[in-house]
């Protein structure tokens, strides 16, 4: 049976009280935030394996503080890039706010990330379900837009996301939730993250250009520093993965088996402490990153004193693929009137 506690955690910055949500049965303990439905920790067998911050200041925080990287929170209306922050639907082309050099990212200047959602519970089922409304024409995108996002825990160790959404004219929709990982301790950085051994059910992914844009192709893992499917230590292929100074992975990965109903997406494991995370999707792509854009100085302070760094933490950010808007061999995006966006992640932990 699952408890739900409900305290504040402090206000934005027009004065609305934020609240967080700690969700526990026994197994797992998962704390939210109504401010981008914002995960803060998971606690696995006592540890928390989540990167975050004890207060609203890190959430919000601009440069000063160390620039928030999307921390645990759902990022929308498209999740990851569109290529040069536009695209075209039903012969009409749409402008985005560029927010990651030419390009859009993660919803742009204010996306899911940076709202406060309403939120109701229900003890009795063990679920918090936040909803949003976004106006047509936020940030450039077409149509208004009601979401939810559902959190609940499993009885056998799993944390279980639940994003739908509705809309009133066609726009493209592709959430996803921004949690970064770390199963050797959210303050262990680079060398907890070296320690992590991945297993991937995926035999092909999306090459990118420079810009981190997909080039259109989806490509075999095989030969590859992509090819995760058998167990693979990140310390020994985080080295050799492309991207200069931003080296680390960063790419979408495609599932290899998308008929079940929840698909198996990868096993992460650290062997020290025994901890491991099974991932499961309705979705047929995962983002894999590893925190390659988090600045290598102490300039990101987070919960309990830690300094997070390049390499601290990992995503899987389930979701259609990058860009899918402008690259018609990929799966749609697009939502219409009518349809009902829906997208399952479940995260599940042991040790």
């Amino acid at each position: 049976m699952t408890t739900i506690e409900e305290t504040s955690f402090g206000s934005t910055e027009k004065g609305e009280e934020v609240t967080k949500f700690k969700l526990t049965n026994g197994k797992v303990e998962l704390s939210v935030i109504s401010w981008g439905a914002t995960i803060t920790s998971i606690k696995v067998c006592g540890v928390d394996v989540v990167l975050g911050y004890e207060d609203m200041e890190g959430y919000t925080s601009a440069e000063g503080r160390g620039k928030n990287p999307y921390m645990g929170a759902v990022v929308g209306r498209v999740a990851n890039r569109i290529a040069d922050a536009k695209f075209n639907l039903d012969g009409k082309e749409y402008n985005l706010a560029k927010n990651n050099g030419p390009n859009a990212l993660h919803g742009g200047l204010i996306g899911l990330d940076k709202v406060l959602w309403k939120s109701a519970v229900d003890q009795e089922a063990g679920t918090v379900t936040f909803s949003y409304i976004s106006k047509d024409g936020d940030e450039g995108y077409p149509g208004d837009v009601v979401y939810n996002a559902k959190y609940s825990l499993n009885s056998d160790g799993g944390v279980k996301l639940q994003f739908t959404a509705m809309v009133t004219a066609p726009t493209p929709i592709n959430l996803a939730n921004h949690v970064y990982f770390n199963l050797a301790g959210h303050q262990t950085g680079v060398a907890g993250l070296n320690e992590h051994v991945m297993r991937m059910a995926a035999n092909s992914y999306t090459p990118v250009s420079d810009k981190l844009i997909p080039t259109g192709e989806i490509a075999s893992v095989a030969g590859a520093v992509f090819d995760l499917r058998s167990p693979t230590l990140l310390g020994q292929v985080l080295p050799r993965c492309p991207g200069g100074d931003n080296n680390g992975f960063d790419h979408n990965f495609v599932l290899a088996n998308t008929e079940a109903e929840l698909n198996f997406v990868c096993r992460v494991e650290h062997p020290e402490s025994g901890r491991w995370l099974e991932c499961f999707t309705n979705q047929p792509g995962v983002q894999f990153y590893t925190g390659n854009f988090i600045p290598t100085n102490d300039s990101l302070k987070g919960k309990e004193g830690a300094v997070y760094r390049k390499h601290g933490g990992f995503c899987l950010e389930t979701q259609k693929f990058p860009d899918s808007i402008n690259q018609p061999k990929f799966p749609s995006c697009v939502i219409r009137p009518g349809d009902v966006y829906s997208h399952c992640v479940v995260y599940k932990f042991g040790c």
